[in-house]
């Protein structure tokens, strides 16, 4: 059987982890979302406000819910360092910067 990587187009921003653990996450764990905030030790609105893209999952977020779902936090900080780098590229203006070369 061959393996095939899959491949997102990169004109197609990444899935924010929180939108990842709303739609695909939570259900599955089948708690509410005031409880998992509890278990996670965050405000509801601050958990609201990751489920809807609109707050970063921060490394301390992320080592939060690493152990709450048992997948550890590089998942959570990978997911959110590829949603904000693909913004950043396409944000940050870098045409009069050069590229150096080494001496």
């Amino acid at each position: 059987m061959t393996e095939y990587a899959a491949r997102r187009s990169p004109d197609r921003r990444p899935t924010h982890p929180g939108v990842m653990l709303n739609t695909t996450v939570l259900p599955a764990l089948g708690r509410t979302k005031t409880e998992i905030a509890r278990l996670l030790g965050l405000s509801r609105q601050s958990l609201y406000d990751i489920l809807a893209g609109r707050q970063p999952v921060t490394p301390e977020t992320a080592v939060k819910l690493g152990k709450l779902c048992g997948n550890g936090p590089a998942l959570w900080l990978n997911m959110q360092s590829a949603y904000d780098l693909w913004q950043a590229e396409r944000d940050v203006d870098v045409s009069k910067i050069p590229t150096l070369q080494p001496a």
